[in-house]
């Protein structure tokens, strides 16, 4: 079965043993939210750093599926499919 691939930015690859990225098998994975809890399930600091404590993708953290964000689709409903790639990306802000 083909992976769901979710590449981190190096800010994040600490949390993940320093991966660039994560490969979720797309076995029963449906959405964004199924992926997320996956990848938390295996490295709990990450998935502390994506989601609040309500679940909720954390304010400064976007997340695009095969380059659409999530904010703009259906979130953590989003649909994913097997060989999506899914790419987490702080927010940018400064003055």
């Amino acid at each position: 079965m083909t992976a769901v691939v979710m590449r981190l930015p190096g800010v994040l690859r600490p949390y993940a043993d320093g991966r660039s990225s994560v490969e979720v098998e797309a076995d029963g994975v449906q959405t964004v939210g199924d992926v997320l809890a996956r990848v938390e399930a295996d490295h709990p600091a990450l998935g502390r750093r994506l989601r609040d404590e309500q679940g909720a993708v954390r304010r400064h953290v976007n997340v695009y599926v095969d380059g659409a964000d999530i904010r703009h689709s259906q979130q953590l409903e989003t649909p994913v499919g097997p060989g999506a790639e899914i790419v987490v990306v702080p927010a940018v802000s400064g003055g």
